[in-house]
């Protein structure tokens, strides 16, 4: 049996009031390599509060966060942006891409901070953007790109450092049907790979593609198949 990925443990996360507010309430969550997992949930019931935990950008207030087998709670800041840079994807609604750089510059940025050596990074993020279909856009600006493309070129950017977990935050929330499709599928293709996926999701019909789906009520969780 492989050991889990990501492991949380009754995590807690308090915000100080007054009055004080818990986004999160002893959740517990398991995710193995290669599993594909999507989060659901109202506004204000805790999923990005859950987000910012797993791709350490936050830290529970009770319980522990295990990364890959090892406990995050006692990691300092530099070792914890390590893990980040090198180790988890992150991908937003809003693409984040920058507008002065080319696409093949946005995608090799990643790399700059994960200690990936200078010699690859163009070679890895040309290889990454011919994996999501974006070879022929590698001199555009993102302003010239359409917006399930520029969508694209954050998923190459996440995935260009090779990480273990990737994390997808409304990633289809400024996409059309046959756009969310077109995406969706290509996250699908990098978990068969064997990268652990979390996305999170207001979108009913994305959050039923993962084979688990956690539903987020108030700070509580819940699962779904």
């Amino acid at each position: 049996m492989s050991q889990a990925l990501v492991e949380l443990r009754d995590v807690t996360r308090s915000f100080p009031g007054p009055p004080e507010v818990q986004a999160l309430k002893g959740i517990n969550l398991s995710v193995n390599p290669g599993e594909y997992v999507s989060i659901v949930g109202p506004s204000g019931s805790g999923k990005s509060t859950m987000l910012n935990i797993l791709g350490l950008l936050d830290r529970p207030s009770v319980g522990e966060y295990r990364f890959d087998g090892h406990l995050t709670g006692g990691l300092d800041e530099d070792t914890r942006a390590a893990v980040r840079a090198q180790r988890i994807g992150f991908v937003f609604q809003a693409f984040h891409l920058m507008p002065r750089r080319s696409v093949l510059e946005n995608v090799m940025m990643p790399m700059l901070y994960s200690g990936t050596p200078r010699t690859e990074r163009e070679d890895r993020a040309r290889e990454a953007l011919h994996r999501v279909g974006l070879g022929h856009r590698i001199d555009f600006l993102p302003g010239l790109l359409s917006g399930g493309e520029r969508q694209r070129v954050a998923v190459a950017r996440a995935v260009v450092t090779r990480p273990k977990l990737l994390l997808a935050d409304e990633p289809t929330g400024n996409l059309d049907g046959a756009t969310t499709a077109g995406v969706m599928a290509l996250f699908e293709e990098l978990v068969t790979d064997g990268l652990a996926l979390i996305i999170i999701t207001h979108d009913q019909a994305v959050a039923r593609r993962a084979p688990q789906c956690v539903r987020i009520d108030d700070g509580r969780a819940s699962t779904d198949g």
